[in-house]
């Protein structure tokens, strides 16, 4: 086995394709906002390639950064000399995205059906835009492909619509993979689509929704990103847009809305993993959201759904200020977040995004908020760091089963409190 994987790792280098051979993933934990300071020295030297799964924001949160093994000895005496405590969580993340390909190599065909279709394997951007295009073809009554647009290499962008008729009823949106690497996203959505599917005329609440609410679930927000994750780099989180005056590529789509854009939890430098772009709204998987919502005009709840961290978040990110509603949406995060773990056993962290986890300029769900669109939410799925971005397929199908409850406490509640 373990031949096979360097073997594979052999064609990767042959191919072009980014590798992470002898790349640990460190979690480190700052005693103090002293030693939060001497990390983010680490962060600031972009020569280290250092790239940070969890920032280090404040002493109550461990940080979490992938290494590259050139920069593995540097940065442990760094920590070690400053008495900063660390330990390995991934200890070569190589081996993780072989067994990966690995496993993936062994579920890939093509399926006739939805129902033989594999919701517990991760899949590329074309067997998901497939399974689209079968979900619609088996079920032209309940749901429809929605073109909002194109990305920066043209690509479509694609949403499902699940309606039982009319025009411009209220509505729920979720989104899954705004970060490309975030892959148990986009398979917690490809179970999302099937689930509302199956549960139509079956299950009574869901059934009550699809009857008041249309709902509109983008699976891959940021196709050009995830496209790159399967050919090129299983770690890119950005989309693939080109940045005048600068060989690096790609914005952060979470920092790019017109929501606090600019401010303390951004970066205006475009070699990072957390840049905010020119200006608002410059990449088009942001800027056709965003037109999709302002022409619509009756959405009601809005989820974007993210990895990892197992956290439920409602605004704001960008600044300290209380939501208006934030006790209805603090009391709905804790009743939701009560389901999914009932499920599992998984626990969820909730609250605002700036008191939870940290300062965020640029999101999501702050600018669907400001939009009126009272229900905003963001998750982070499983798990809370031993796999990170690198989650087991077996993990896919208890994740998003568990999430599906906690979608459906929030679609519930927007159903009977409108507003």
């Amino acid at each position: 086995m373990r031949s096979l994987l360097w073997f594979g790792a052999l064609v990767a280098v042959a191919l072009g394709t980014e590798t992470f051979v002898g790349h640990q993933v460190l979690r480190i934990f700052a005693a103090d906002e002293f030693q939060v300071e001497k990390v983010k020295e680490l962060e600031a030297l972009e020569h280290l390639q250092l790239d940070f799964w969890r920032h280090p924001v404040h002493s109550e949160f461990p940080i979490d950064v992938r290494v590259p093994f050139e920069s593995l000895q540097g940065v442990k005496v760094f920590l070690e000399s400053n008495g900063i405590r660390y330990s390995i969580m991934i200890q070569d993340l190589q081996s993780l995205v072989d067994e990966e390909k690995l496993f993936m190599s062994r579920q890939h065909f093509m399926p006739r059906s939805i129902e033989t279709f594999n919701y517990a394997s991760y899949h590329n951007l074309d067997e998901i835009y497939d399974f689209m295009d079968l979900l619609v073809g088996e079920n032209p009554k309940l749901v429809s492909k929605i073109q909002i647009g194109k990305s920066y290499e043209g690509r479509p962008i694609n949403i499902l619509k699940f309606s039982t008729g009319g025009s411009n009823r209220p509505a729920i949106w979720i989104d899954t993979g705004i970060h490309s690497r975030e892959w148990v996203t986009q398979a917690s959505g490809v179970y999302f689509a099937k689930k509302i599917l199956d549960g139509y005329g079956k299950d009574a609440s869901l059934t009550s929704i699809l009857d008041n609410f249309d709902i509109f679930l983008e699976i891959v927000t940021n196709p050009d990103g995830f496209a790159f994750t399967h050919s090129k780099n299983r770690m890119w989180r950005k989309t693939r847009s080109k940045n005048s005056g600068s060989s690096c590529i790609g914005v952060d789509p979470n920092r790019n809305w017109d929501a606090g854009f600019g401010e303390a939890g951004s970066s205006g430098n475009p070699c990072t993993e957390t840049y905010r772009g020119p200006y608002p709204n410059s990449e088009p998987e942001v800027k056709a959201i965003v037109d999709f919502v302002k022409s619509h005009g009756n959405i009601k709840a809005f989820v974007s759904i993210h990895s990892y961290s197992q956290l439920l978040l409602y605004p704001y990110g960008y600044t300290s200020k209380k939501a208006a509603d934030q006790a209805e949406l603090d009391a709905l995060a804790q009743k939701a977040v009560e389901a999914l773990t009932s499920l599992h056993g998984t626990k969820y962290r909730y609250g605002s995004i700036i008191t939870t986890i940290y300062q965020a300029s640029g999101g999501t769900v702050d600018w669907t908020y400001e939009q009126g669109i009272k229900y905003s939410y963001t998750f982070e799925l499983r798990d809370t760091g031993r796999y990170g971005f690198m989650l087991p397929a077996s993990q896919i199908i208890p994740t998003a089963e568990e999430t599906w409850l906690a979608l459906m406490v929030i679609m519930e509640h927007t159903r009977d409190h409108p507003y």
